[in-house]
């Protein structure tokens, strides 16, 4: 199991509006500190975590951060609609686009997905693979 990811931003206050668009949506919660952005999904007491969290932070060797070469995180949103309005939203706030929401023909039927940039240059996807909704074949 994955218990976090991390990228490196050198602009937090940017980095933080473009991933504030989303993340509170799909129900993670910001810790902001002197070391960077922290979004975790919320725990009941007596629950275990739900992870991954997510860490936007300065790098650590101080060098500027750069997006990897073929790095990519993806989040599940609730439904196709969701997937549209959180791409839209992380467009304004600040992101770029790196593929439109829709159905991808090397995925299964019901795997909805939108690719974002996000600010230092990271590679994003939004998407959606419920059963219920409809499909890529109607």
């Amino acid at each position: 199991m994955i218990a976090y990811v991390t990228f490196g931003a050198d602009d937090i206050a940017r980095a933080k509006r473009f991933y504030s668009a989303f993340l509170p949506a799909l129900g993670y919660e910001l810790e902001e500190g002197p070391a960077g952005l922290s979004y975790a999904l919320p725990v009941q007491p007596g629950q275990s975590p739900v992870l991954p969290d997510f860490y936007v932070k300065p790098t650590f060797d101080g060098r500027s951060a750069s997006a990897g070469n073929g790095t990519m995180v993806a989040f599940e949103a609730r439904n196709q609609k969701q997937v549209r309005d959180l791409h839209a939203a992380a467009l304004l706030a600040g992101g770029a686009e790196e593929g439109q929401p829709g159905f991808r023909a090397s995925y299964g039927p019901h795997f909805y997905v939108g690719y974002l940039r996000d600010p230092q240059g990271n590679k994003i996807a939004l998407f959606s693979n419920d059963p219920n909704e409809p499909g890529r074949d109607g």
